[in-house]
């Protein structure tokens, strides 16, 4: 169930219920958002709901079209798997630079954010998971050090959980192996292991992209089973 939330401007308002629909899966990739119908449905004007639009495009969730509209994102698999080339060079420099830098503070940081990631998903909660997902990652990049290369970090994952948000099995699987993988790469910066972390972390990235799957594969998963 939903905490209730106090929203400052019809925007936020606008923006915040959008993406809960989003990321809840009641809109599906490459729907089209009509601006008066979204006004109607919500009590507001085409203003605020232009305003959340334009704000949900800067986190890639939402693509503006000129002289056509507003639209859910809809990335293709190359674009997928593009973003997660990049990631996973950037965050092996990220954790490899962090392995000698890493505080007792950062490691009880990453430790909590495992518990909490944990709770979120047997609450099912997607927009908690990804809130403390991104955090474990963040804090890594933010140990390396190098304010540069944790601001490009922070990009590529704002990148990649919009995948996660269309294409992660998030609410149909019982296990989730993502939070065991975290834990390991904890325990390989906690003894400073520099090439056990890298490596993890390369595997944690491939195998997160692998499960990420379109709906037209699921549809063809489904039919091969049957």
């Amino acid at each position: 169930m939903r905490e209730p939330r106090l929203y400052t401007t019809s925007a936020d308002y606008v923006y915040q219920e959008l993406r809960h629909r989003i990321i809840t899966k009641q809109l599906k990739p490459g729907q089209r958002l009509p601006e008066v119908n979204i006004a109607v449905q919500m009590g507001v004007s085409r203003t605020p709901v232009r305003e959340a639009l334009r704000r949900l495009a800067s986190e890639g969730l939402v693509l503006v079209i000129p002289n056509s509209g507003a639209r859910l994102a809809s990335p293709s698999r190359r674009e997928i798997e593009d973003a997660y080339v990049v990631r996973e060079q950037l965050e092996s420099l990220a954790i490899r630079l962090a392995v000698g830098r890493l505080s007792d503070r950062h490691l009880r940081r990453l430790e909590e954010t495992v518990i909490a990631e944990e709770r979120a998903f047997e609450e099912k909660n997607l927009e908690l998971y990804l809130e403390v997902n991104e955090s474990f990652h963040r804090i890594i990049a933010e140990a390396s050090g190098n304010r540069v290369l944790a601001d490009y970090v922070e990009n590529i994952l704002a990148r990649t959980n919009v995948y996660i948000v269309f294409y992660d099995p998030f609410y149909d699987i019982e296990t989730n192996p993502s939070i065991a993988e975290h834990r390991a790469i904890v325990n390989a910066l906690r003894l400073r292991d520099e090439e056990k972390a890298v490596a993890l972390m390369r595997e944690h990235l491939a195998l997160s992209m692998q499960d990420l799957r379109r709906p037209e594969e699921e549809a063809t998963q489904k039919k091969e089973t049957e």
